[in-house]
C-alpha cells in the first residue's frame, strides 16, 4: 500500500510528467520519422538502385493494405507473373487476424485456411457473414512437424494451392519440411535476417518450443530455406524489403518472370525494422469482393 502512494505521488510530480511527454513526443516523432524515409526509399529512390533496378526483381510492387510491410504487393505481383489457379490459401500464424499476409487476399476473393496457436484472431471474424466457412475455415492449434500436415489436410486443404504462408517465428524451417507433400504454387516463409546469407542456420527443433521474442535466436537463416526449398523444387525469387518474409516459386512456374540466380546471397535484405511503419488504416479485413 504504502509503495502504491509513493509511486502514484512520484508520478505527479511536474517533472516526471514533463519527461514523460518527452519521451512520447519523441517516440512518435521517431516514428514519423521512420515512415517518412519509408515512402522516400520506396516511392522516390530505389529503383534508381543499381540493386534494385531489374524489374525482375520484387522490391518494386510495394503494397501494404493488411500485411506488416509490403507483402501485400509482392505476393499480387508474383501472381500477376505467374497466374491464378483455385485462389486458395493456407497462413500458419495469423496474428490478431487484421495483419497477415492473407486478409487481403480473403476480401479479394479467395478461400482459404487460417491456423494460430492463439485464438485472438477469431475478433477479427466477428459479425462477418461474408468470411465464414466454408469461405475460410480456421482452427486454433501449436502446429508442429508432426501434425502440420494432418491439420491443413482437417481442413480440406489441397495438394495442390496458389499460396502457402508460414510466419511461426521458431520453427517455420521444420514446419514447412514437414509439408513437403503438399505442392503450393507459392510459399511466403519467415526467415531469419540477422545471419548472414551464406550461412545455412536452424535452431534445434522442439515441437512445443517459441521463440522468447527477446533474442534472435529462431528460425532458420535465408540459406537454410533456400536448401529447404531447392530440395522441395521450389526456387528463392525475392525478399520483402524490411527483411521479414522470404518468397518461393515452384520450380516448374519460375520461367524468366524473376530476378536470377535464386539465392539467398542475390535476394537477402538485411534487417530494416527502423522502416517499421504502418502505410494504411488497419483493424478490419476489406469487405469481400462480390
Amino acid at each position: 500500500m504504502l509503495k502504491k502512494f509513493i509511486v502514484d505521488r512520484y508520478a505527479r510530480l511536474p517533472v516526471v510528467r514533463e519527461i514523460r511527454e518527452i519521451r512520447r513526443l519523441l517516440a512518435a516523432s521517431l516514428e514519423q520519422r521512420a515512415g517518412l524515409e519509408s515512402v522516400r526509399l520506396f516511392d522516390l529512390e530505389l529503383d534508381r538502385h543499381p540493386r534494385y533496378s531489374d524489374p525482375r526483381r520484387l522490391f518494386h510492387p510495394y503494397l501494404q493494405v493488411s500485411s506488416q510491410n509490403g507483402e501485400d504487393g509482392v505476393i499480387r505481383e508474383i501472381f500477376r507473373r505467374i497466374g491464378l489457379t483455385n485462389r486458395v490459401f493456407a497462413e500458419l500464424g495469423v496474428g490478431n487476424g487484421y495483419e497477415n499476409n492473407t486478409a487481403f487476399l480473403l476480401s479479394q476473393g479467395w478461400t482459404g485456411v487460417w491456423v494460430d496457436g492463439n485464438p485472438r484472431f477469431r475478433k477479427a471474424l466477428e459479425g462477418r457473414e461474408d468470411i465464414q466457412p466454408p469461405v475460410l475455415r480456421t482452427a486454433t492449434a501449436l502446429v508442429s512437424k508432426e501434425n502440420a500436415l494432418a491439420t491443413l489436410q482437417g481442413l480440406n486443404v489441397p495438394d495442390e494451392f496458389d499460396l502457402l504462408s508460414i510466419d511461426i517465428d521458431q520453427n517455420t524451417y521444420f514446419i514447412w519440411e514437414g509439408l513437403r507433400t503438399l505442392r503450393p504454387r507459392v510459399v511466403v516463409v519467415e526467415y531469419n535476417c540477422a545471419l548472414p546469407p551464406d550461412l545455412d542456420w536452424k535452431v534445434r527443433y522442439e515441437a512445443t518450443r517459441v521463440w522468447d521474442e527477446r533474442s534472435s535466436n529462431f528460425g532458420a537463416s535465408l540459406k537454410a530455406l533456400e536448401n529447404l526449398g531447392r530440395t522441395l523444387r521450389y526456387s528463392l525469387v525475392g525478399c520483402e524489403f524490411v527483411g521479414s518474409n522470404a518468397f518461393f516459386v515452384r520450380d516448374d512456374l519460375i520461367g524468366d518472370h524473376f530476378a536470377a540466380p535464386f539465392t539467398a546471397e542475390n535476394h537477402y535484405e538485411p534487417p530494416r525494422y527502423v522502416l517499421l511503419s504502418r502505410r494504411a488504416y488497419t483493424g478490419a479485413i476489406l469487405d469481400r469482393l462480390g
